[in-house]
């Protein structure tokens, strides 16, 4: 996907300049996470066609696996219609896309009495 930004839309950031990004394997339409991105961390994932986020706990950017092998190659990158949330559709590389070692950050399930 490697690109130079053209125009880049009008995004609605949050008060801290972030953005929320949902990560979706591209193939199976799997969710894999959610980080958050500003302006400068979404340029970086679109000139290097692999995912940058910026870490709201260590203030910083960082790229998902640079230290772990499980790089994210971005295939395309959507906004929704309110111009609020962006949606990664990915290839995940390695073991997966959670910090615990997990395929997706979303393998636990809130139980109900109604299940």
């Amino acid at each position: 996907m490697k690109e130079t930004i053209k125009n880049l839309p009008e995004l609605k950031y949050d008060e801290k300049g972030l953005i929320p990004a949902i990560v979706q394997e591209a193939d199976t339409g799997e969710v894999l996470m959610l980080a958050y991105m500003n302006s400068e961390s979404i340029r970086m994932t679109l000139e290097s066609g692999y995912t940058h986020f910026w870490s709201r706990s260590r203030q910083k950017f960082w790229k998902k696996g640079e230290t772990s092998g499980c790089l994210q190659e971005v295939k395309d990158v959507f906004y929704d219609c309110d111009s609020d949330t962006l949606l990664v559709k990915v290839k995940q590389h390695g073991a997966g896309a959670c910090h615990t070692g997990e395929r997706t950050c979303f393998f636990r399930r809130l139980e109900s009495k109604n299940r």
